[in-house]
């Protein structure tokens, strides 16, 4: 019989795993070397044929000793690297080393946060993180997601769940008023009236929420024009003046497209004024109250029942790093499931946390970890500066632009986020200068279709970019648009 492989953990766990992170470290290197640019030449086509054949049989009899330097090598190579300055498409930040040095613990020692006594350590750390980074959008608690995706699912989940509630028993006090409530009617009535929750969201919202409320079994989403890029609050007020029943509804501080951010303040006033519930996106935007000099774009946040936060895109960390903030922390009584062999009444009653009121998962990996570690080592002054060394070279690369005969700009940047166009481009040939580049592996750029064009889209993630390379970006955009 042979003997089992090493383990990353227990005793022996440090000293199987050193030579190992040399391997790793070193493929990441060469890797890195073959690659030569932000992302691997040659198109889909020709990065799967490279990694078909470094793979080989994928489960073969007998195991080969190189496989981690062979597939870790590969996947370098074959990689977008979000910490190569021409990789700028996408909210795709490149982690801090600190954070991904935290990340190898957690991957290590293996905690899972579905029950206290598989992550005794983690779960006290969760509880106090969260509610640290909840405090700092104004709200009293957090849940730690996989991403803005699954917070503004949880978001909708919560508010179906707290205005059907609610609904509920106000029907159920005016039927006892009347005295005419028939038994088991009520029940009935109580779980149709939390499917009769509305979602009310701008034109600009992110695609996951009218994923989430058909996930839900919600009604269709009330879409609200954003002729600007933002939701128009005059249109918001005329679409709640005339919606019955209870109504969620969602802005976007930091759009996908362009940066942009909702006026949160006035749509926060009629939501009050309409009775209406209100969850803010802040994926993109809310690293913003890290920064002195840019939280304030965010005033209105802690008007919300709910906030989406998403630290691996201002927050530098490695995915997944979502959360979601609840100002009424009891709402996450919604989630609780009674699992015996995971949260038994006796051992919550001996003072054992329990858990599963925590995610709508079960098995769980302690991501509060890498989070903690970045804010201790930072501090919110050290995450501020990032914030606004991004945002600054943003403005820089607009300023280029727009110095430029060669090039259009839409607007100055809100956030990171820039879009531009060639000048006198057709929306063919922006597409065609965007594939080329991604093709020859020259530079990642994403694009957005606003006012009826298409635009090339940069969003400045890395702290480290500087304006020359900025400055080679638009050269290189130039020389490879089709005339």
């Amino acid at each position: 019989m042979r003997t089992p492989p090493p383990l990353a953990s227990g005793p022996d766990g440090t000293d199987a795993l050193r030579p190992l992170l040399a391997t790793v470290l070193d493929a990441l290197d060469s890797g890195a070397r073959a690659r030569g640019g932000p992302l691997p030449a040659g198109g889909p086509q020709a990065v799967a044929a490279r990694v078909a054949a470094a793979l080989g049989d994928a489960l073969p009899d007998e195991g080969d000793p190189d496989a981690l330097r062979t597939l870790v090598h590969t996947l370098a190579a074959g990689a977008a690297d979000p910490a190569t300055p021409l990789c700028a498409a996408h909210l795709h930040c490149p982690p801090l080393a600190v954070a991904t040095a935290a990340d190898l613990a957690v991957s290590a020692l293996n905690p899972s946060l579905d029950s206290w006594d598989q992550a005794p350590a983690a779960s006290a750390l969760e509880a106090e993180v969260t509610r640290a980074l909840a405090r700092l959008t104004g709200l009293a608690d957090a849940l730690v997601t996989t991403g803005g995706t699954e917070s503004n699912q949880l978001a909708l989940l919560l508010a179906r769940e707290a205005l059907g509630a609610r609904e509920a028993h106000a029907a159920d006090e005016a039927h006892a008023a009347d005295g005419a409530e028939e038994a088991g009617g009520a029940d009935e009535a109580r779980g149709a009236r939390g499917n009769d929750v509305r979602l009310v969201c701008g034109a600009n919202a992110h695609h996951s929420l009218p994923r989430a409320a058909w996930l839900l079994g919600l009604p269709d989403p009330v879409v609200v024009p954003a002729p600007n890029g933002t939701l128009d609050p005059a249109a918001l007020d005329r679409t709640l003046a005339a919606l019955p029943g209870p109504v969620l509804v969602a802005a976007t501080a930091g759009t996908t497209d362009a940066g942009l951010i909702d006026p949160l303040p006035e749509i926060a006033d009629l939501c009050t004024a309409h009775g209406a519930r209100l969850h803010i996106d802040a994926a993109y935007g809310g690293g913003l109250l890290f920064s002195d000099r840019h939280r304030a774009q965010l005033a209105g946040l802690d008007a919300a029942h709910t906030v989406t936060l998403d630290l691996h895109k201002l927050g530098w960390q490695p995915v997944a790093a979502g959360l979601l903030a609840v100002a009424r922390p009891h709402e996450l009584a919604a989630l609780h499931q009674r699992a015996d062999y995971l949260n038994a009444d006796d051992d919550t009653e001996a003072g054992f946390p329990d858990l599963l009121d925590r995610s709508p998962r079960t098995t769980r990996r302690p991501d509060i970890l890498k989070i903690a570690v970045t804010l201790k080592t930072l501090g919110r002054t050290g995450l501020g500066d990032l914030v606004d060394q991004v945002c600054a070279r943003a403005h820089e690369f607009a300023a280029l632009v727009q110095g430029s005969d060669a090039f259009e700009l839409h607007d100055r940047p809100t956030i990171s986020t820039v879009l531009f166009r060639p000048t006198g481009a057709t929306d063919d040939a922006v597409d065609a200068v965007r594939r080329r580049l991604l093709h020859e592996g020259r530079a990642v750029l994403g694009r957005a279709r606003l006012d009826g064009r298409l635009w090339l889209k940069v969003t400045v993630l890395n702290p480290h970019t500087r304006p020359s390379d900025l400055a080679h970006l638009l050269k290189l955009v130039e020389g490879n648009t089709p005339g």
